[in-house]
C-alpha cells in the first residue's frame, strides 16, 4: 500500500470536491410566466434582485410573458441561489438550471 500524499483525495472529501464543481459549473436562473404577477413587480423585480437595469429587466418581462420563461442572468449556482430565493419570497416563479452548451 502507498502512503497519502497531499495530492490523493480521501474518499470522504471526493463528494465535497464533487459538489463545489458542480456548484461551479455554469447555471441560468429562470424566470418563468404566470398569470398572478404584474410587468411592473417583474421588472422591479429584477431590477431590485438581479441588478439589472430597467431596460434589460423590461426586455426580460417581454421574452418571459412571449416565451414562457427566461434566463435573466447566468453564472455559478452559489451565487444564483440568493437571487432565486429572493425571487421565489417575492411570488416569481423561478428555478436554477444548468447551462445544456456549456
Amino acid at each position: 500500500m502507498s502512503k497519502h500524499t497531499n495530492t490523493e483525495v480521501l474518499p470522504e472529501e471526493l463528494e465535497d470536491v464533487l459538489v463545489a464543481e458542480d456548484e461551479q459549473f455554469p447555471f441560468s436562473l429562470i424566470v418563468w410566466n404566470d398569470d398572478v404577477n404584474t410587468f411592473d413587480w417583474v421588472i422591479s423585480s429584477l431590477m431590485e434582485v438581479c441588478g439589472h437595469t430597467h431596460h434589460q429587466a423590461e426586455q426580460c418581462a417581454l421574452i418571459i410573458h412571449h416565451n414562457g420563461k427566461y434566463a435573466v442572468k447566468e453564472g455559478e449556482y452559489i451565487k444564483l441561489r440568493p437571487l432565486c430565493e429572493a425571487l421565489l419570497d417575492r411570488g416569481i416563479s423561478a428555478t436554477i438550471e444548468e447551462m445544456a452548451d456549456k
